[in-house]
């Protein structure tokens, strides 16, 4: 199984990030004063696109924030004058629009200068330049012809832009012209041939440039190239093709030695500027085409860094350093012979950083260095400036002097502040570095945030960040819980105060404080590291071999820290698993159904979490049954054999086991294929041995590990001639049938073992052992022949022979039978019985003469039963069990018998017909036996100190009982056995009473019954004792603990007492009601039913004697058991709510009806008048304030209606009936029929409450009352 394995701490991103913990430059807080520092800026090369406005970023920080300014090829470059060119708010860097303008005028060496009061920082120098992507030239190109075999080189040569274009060759189709080692673009685009071939003709080699800043791409004119074949050409023809065209080759195009043709000869020289990626390229011609390779003259390529591209012709080394310089061997072989050719390697470096000047912060009075060293090949000049300003050419510091390069500042003074900068150059290029000097009095501060968690995983390296400001510089004192740490083995305290632990465990988990201090005060910040354990995968993927169409499953269970949440990634090849539904990524798992054969491949789990990951990789090969062999082959062929060849088909990623070749005989049995033999993978070969008289067709089929191919096609056909029969009939054999015949069977020939037409089948039978001729007879397709009078079982030899058209088979072999079986006619005699003990006898007989038996003798039956037991007067009736002794023998045992009991035997002969006539019966009797156990053994307590022990006898007395033997013992809490007594009582008692027993002890009891030959089997039980005074409560019982649900609570205790008689009784607490008391039932645990939520309850649990007296008690417990979770109930879907809602519905209806009926009853009259002739003092009037009315009452109806609610103040007031006209009628100013009634007098009412959104106050009513339940 191939399988990788690796765990990283988040890859290098991580170790990027802890360097940045070490190595984070010192920053001055930017509420500080201090100098411009230069903070973004665009690269020392820009090349620009002439479509797009030109962005020259320059960006920078301090205190004042600073201004910008631009120089322009060494001169101050004016921005405000530029009417195309911006300058970004705070900010240096320039937009200029060159829309409409040349982006030429534009292009120059370009720098900012951010300055403050506290001086001047410096960019680096910009070089602008645009994009270019001229045109090809336009130019002739003349049909190139060229001899087969040679060698070509077909030139590109694009127009120099800017960047240098990415060249590529294509046909008029625009598709890439294919490349191998033979045909190769070389590295300045040409296109080279080793040696041309004629299928290299076309008119269509193109040459393309595509420009990547301005994304145009350029063609060369197509190259004509014809490849001839001089050999096989004559002299008119060659010189039509020679007309008008270059010819390449004047000399034979046969096979030749490499020779170099890029780069010739035999040595050449490059230079590479270190960092910087080489190319070294070698390109030979040679017939056949010549293999390159590549070796370091002296040394190695180096490890990890080099490559080799375009068909090896191409060596790449990345990250060059010194070391890369040197000689290469390029090697050049064909199977013609070899050379070589030397390329020198000088490396040359353009400015390094070795020490690159760093801000330094200063204390009045203090004195500090600012060092700048860089190499390079040539060595570079190294310069200051202060401000932008030549060091030599500033004004003159006394605090200020340079010694080897570097700058010694001493006792400088508030104000002094200053940026300096280092420019180290040489032919290859420059380094520019900005480093200011501020001086400041500043107290420490912790620019750390307080109480930050670092988490990190278990044998990890832990960096906590103690980042601080202060002038003089602070020092940083680390404590973990008050305890002092001091740079050692466990801990590193790094330049940057950056507190290490190289190996975090979990005892280094806690509280950590760092305290910065210095002259002006002191300054602590705690934070807190968090160490947790590692993700690992317990459970990997493992190497799967699957077949096509069914499932893989791929495991990756993960053990991680509980607070760490990992997830799970899938690759495929290093990829995202494809999008398809057949792969189902599960929590712990990934499953591809229907497995197709581009599923094969390496997967890979990875398991992340926030702080590291873990990973592991399988293999998925997906096999199938192998593809069916091809190209079958019969050759050799003779009157009997064949020899048949075939090629294998594709093995589909498992190994071929076999071979198997079938057969089908069209003649016989057309459309039935046999297998024939089986053939090593080795061979593709087969010998194959025939029949005479079969049309013969072959296929094969491969087997390997997954099962067999599909048939391969079948052969041609091949037909064999008749023959006589090579062989007889099989398993000829002679069955008796009946006591005067016997049936003669064979296993007829098959069509192919026929050998030929005509195929029949000569039965010869003779009784053995007599004079007699033998008995033929010829029958054809039937596989029996039965032979009548015969004697009784008679011995016969017989034979079966195969005969065709063409012959007899060869001499048929003698098979022995017998004719049929009869009965046997004789009863054994002489039966005697051998009693040896109570459960076994021997019977013995005389055996039957053999020629009585007629057949064969298979053996003996003995028949025997049970008569009675010899203790009961009633015979008990018993179905006879039969033995069967197979043989000869006269003689057997009879086991399993009852002691003491009475038996009836008798005993037949048998053979295959049957059974013969049975002997006379035989009676024996079985001597005493010991007797089973008794049938129940139970104790009862009498008192303190005395048990009665009470039994049953046994079911099976086997023989006289002549008593029973009683033991018993007591028994401590530790299941310890005391002393054992032992007790002989007669056989007529089934109790006894014992009697000065110790109280409060288990007590063990073993009771056997007995006969003359020994005890029977031991029966057991316990018995207990009563204590005889009340022991303190508690005393039995040990620890007792509860758990409490809402409906129920689980009691358990632990008890050392006997457990018939334990009890748990609860009551309510607070309550008088009586205990409850519930049963145990024998178990330490109990549960409560029935308990209601919210309540408490006294619970103990209590063990009693047999007159239900509490003897041992356990200490009262109180529990409660917690309210109910509420459920909501939708009274709505209530049927109770339904059908009351529905009888005061049918109320309120009978309500109206009667009070509309009532109101009318007294003819015609204006409601106006009614209402005035009926002034009750309770009527209210409608209110404008509130929107209500008054309502008009009956005076009799004073009372609300039952169902209805009252008013808050708890009165019901006389307006308040329901039955006013109010809620019914249709306006309030009447109006009247001809007839005086009123037609809708309220309606005016109705609408303006209605309007005003029933805002009334009236008393409720049962339709209120209704709404209140809503």
């Amino acid at each position: 199984m191939d399988m990788k394995r690796s765990c990283t701490l988040c890859g290098g991103a991580v170790m990027l990030l802890l360097l940045g913990h070490m190595t984070t430059a010192l920053e001055v807080p930017l509420d500080l004063p201090q100098p411009p520092t230069i903070t973004h800026q665009s690269l020392k090369d820009y090349i620009i696109d002439p479509r797009e406005n030109i962005v020259i970023h320059c960006e920078a920080k301090g205190k004042p924030h600073p201004s910008f300014s631009w120089t322009r090829n060494g001169t101050h470059f004016d921005v405000e004058k530029d009417s195309k060119v911006i300058m970004k708010p705070n900010s240096g860097t320039l937009v200029i629009d060159i829309s409409g303008e040349k982006a030429e005028a534009y292009e120059g060496v370009y720098q900012c200068i951010a300055r403050n009061e506290h001086g001047s920082a410096m960019s680096n120098n910009i070089v602008i330049r645009q994009s270019r992507s001229p045109l090809w030239s336009k130019e002739k190109i003349e049909p190139i012809t060229v001899q087969r075999g040679m060698s070509l080189v077909l030139q590109c040569r694009p127009p120099a832009g800017l960047p240098p274009p990415i060249i590529f060759w294509m046909d008029n189709n625009f598709q890439r012209l294919p490349q191998n080692s033979r045909v190769s673009q070389a590295l300045n685009g040409d296109l080279y041939f080793c040696n041309v071939l004629m299928e290299d003709t076309r008119n269509d080699y193109i040459c393309y440039a595509r420009f990547p800043h301005t994304q145009t791409i350029q063609q060369k004119q197509p190259i004509n190239v014809n490849v001839l074949d001089i050999e096989a050409m004559n002299d008119t023809v060659l010189a039509a093709f020679l007309n008008g065209s270059d010819f390449w080759g004047d000399s034979p195009s046969g096979e030749r030695a490499p020779t170099f043709m890029n780069p010739p000869g035999t040595h050449s020289t490059t230079m590479v500027l270190k960092g910087d990626t080489l190319q070294l390229e070698c390109i030979a011609d040679g017939l056949p085409t010549p293999d390159i390779s590549w070796s370091k003259v002296n040394g190695d390529l180096p490890s990890g860094r080099f490559s080799v591209h375009s068909f090896q012709k191409t060596l790449k080394i990345t990250e060059v350093t010194e070391a890369d310089g040197g000689d290469y061997r390029c090697l050049a072989k064909n199977r013609l012979g070899s050379n070589h050719h030397i390329i020198t390697v000088v490396v040359r470096a353009a400015p390094f950083w070795i020490s690159a000047p760093q801000n330094l912060i200063l204390a009045p009075k203090e004195s500090g260095m600012l060092t700048c060293r860089a190499e390079g090949n040539p060595k570079p000049t190294v310069t200051w400036s202060v401000n932008g300003i030549p060091i030599e050419n500033s004004h003159k510091d006394p605090s200020r002097k340079i010694e080897n390069g570097n700058i010694i500042l001493s006792d400088v003074q508030t104000g002094s502040s200053s940026v300096y900068q280092c420019n180290a150059s040489n032919e290859y290029g420059y380094l520019l570095a900005n480093a200011f000097v501020s001086v400041l009095a500043e107290p420490p501060r912790v620019l750390t945030p307080p109480n930050h968690v670092y988490s990190v995983v278990t044998n990890s390296r832990a960096l906590l960040d103690c980042a601080s400001f202060g002038s003089p510089l602070p020092k940083i004192t680390w404590f973990k819980d008050s305890q002092s740490i001091v740079d050692g083995d466990s801990y590193i305290i790094h330049k940057n105060n950056t507190l290490e632990i190289n190996v975090a465990r979990p005892l280094n988990s806690g509280k950590y404080t760092c305290i910065a201090s210095n002259s002006l005060g002191n300054k602590e910040n705690h934070v807190y590291l968090e160490v947790k354990e590692a993700t690992r995968i317990i459970r990997q993927p493992g190497y799967k071999v699957v077949q096509r169409n069914s499932m893989a499953v791929f495991e990756c269970k993960v053990k991680h820290d509980p607070s760490l949440f990992p997830s799970m990634i899938w690759l495929k090849d290093n990829m995202e698993l494809p999008d398809d539904t057949r792969f189902e990524v599960g929590s712990d798992s990934l499953t591809i159904h229907d497995v197709r054969e581009d599923d094969e491949g390496n997967y890979t789990c990875i398991r992340n979490t926030t702080l590291d990951q873990d990973s592991a990789s399988a293999m998925l090969t997906v096999v199938e049954q192998p593809d069916p062999p091809t190209d079958l082959e019969l050759t050799d062929q003779r009157e009997r054999s064949v020899q048949l060849t075939w090629t294998p088909g594709d093995e589909n990623n498992s190994p071929l086991q076999l071979f198997l070749i079938q057969y089908e005989d069209s003649l016989h049995k057309p459309g039935v294929w046999v297998n024939m033999t089986e053939v090593s993978v080795t061979s593709t070969t087969a010998h194959l041995e025939l029949s005479p008289y079969a049309y013969y067709s072959f296929r094969v089929l491969a087997l390997n590990d997954v099962g067999l191919s599909e048939p391969s096609a079948p052969s041609r056909q091949y037909r064999t001639n008749p023959a006589r029969p090579d062989g007889n009939p099989s398993d000829v054999e002679v069955i008796g049938t009946s006591p005067d015949s016997m049936t003669i069977t064979w296993r007829e020939l098959t069509g192919l073992e026929s050998n030929g037409p005509g195929l029949q089948y000569k039965v010869s039978w003779r009784q053995k052992d007599l004079d007699q001729q033998w008995t033929s007879l010829t029958l054809a397709n039937v596989s029996q022949y039965v032979v009548t009078g015969t004697p009784t079982f008679a011995p016969y030899e017989v034979t079966v022979q195969a005969v065709n058209d063409y012959g007899s088979g060869p001499r048929p072999e003698v098979v022995l039978g017998y004719s049929g079986e009869d009965l046997p006619n004789v009863a054994p005699e002489n039966v005697k019985v051998s009693v040896q003990n109570g459960t076994v006898a021997e019977v013995r007989w005389d055996a039957v003469p053999l020629s009585t038996v007629q057949g064969r003798l298979n053996g003996y039956k003995v028949s025997y039963w049970k008569m009675r037991s010899l203790h009961k007067q009633d015979p008990e009736p018993v179905k006879p069990q039969e033995l069967i002794f197979h043989g000869s023998e006269p003689e057997g045992l009879l086991i399993g018998l009852h002691p003491y009991s009475q038996y009836t035997l008798n005993i037949r002969a048998f053979n295959r017909k049957g059974d013969g006539p049975t002997s006379s019966n035989h009676i024996f009797e079985t001597p005493e036996g010991v007797p089973g156990p008794p049938a129940d053994l139970k104790i009862k307590n009498l008192n303190l100190d005395s048990l009665i022990v009470k039994w049953v006898p046994p079911v099976e007395y086997n023989g006289h009982l002549t008593g029973y033997l009683l033991k018993y013992q007591p028994i401590n809490t530790t299941d310890e056995l005391g002393p054992l007594k032992e007790l002989l009582l007669p056989a007529n008692e089934t109790s006894i009473t014992l009697e000065n027993l110790k109280h409060s002890t288990h007590y063990k009891f073993y009771l056997n019954a007995m006969t003359i030959k020994g005890s029977g089997p031991t029966v057991t039980t316990e018995g207990f004792t009563m204590v005889d005074e009340a022991p303190p409560a508690g005393r039995m019982f040990g620890s007792v603990n509860s758990s409490v649900e809402e409906d129920h609570a689980v009691i358990s205790w632990e008890y050392s007492g006997p457990d018939r008689n334990v009890y748990v009784e609860y009551v309510v607490d607070n309550s008088k009601e009586p205990w409850k008391t519930e049963f145990v039932n024998g178990t330490r645990t109990y549960q409560i039913k029935g308990l209601k939520p919210g309540m408490s309850y006294r619970v103990r649990v209590v063990a009693k004697d047999h007159s239900d007296t509490t003897v041992h008690s356990t200490e009262e417990m109180l529990i409660t058991v917690p309210a109910m979770t509420s459920k909501q109930v939708d009274i709505a879907t209530q049927g109770w709510f339904i059908g009351l809602m529905c009888a005061i519905a049918l109320l309120i209806l009978v309500l109206l009806i009667v009070c509309f009926i009532k109101r009318n009853k007294g003819g015609k009259y204006p409601v106006k008048e009614k209402e005035d002739a009926h002034q009750d003092p309770e009527i209210q009037p409608m209110k404008e304030d509130d929107g209500t009315f008054g309502e008009y009452s009956d005076t009799e109806d004073h009372k609300p209606l039952k169902g209805s609610r009252t008013p808050s103040n708890g009165t019901v007031k006389k307006d308040d009936s329901d039955d006013s006209l109010v809620d019914y009628g249709e306006g309030g100013d009447g109006q009247f029929n001809e007839d005086g009634s009123f037609i809708g007098q309220y309606s005016g009412k109705k609408e303006k409450d209605t309007a005003e959104g029933n805002e009334s106050s009236e008393a409720p009513s049962p339709v209120n009352a209704m709404n209140s339940f809503v």
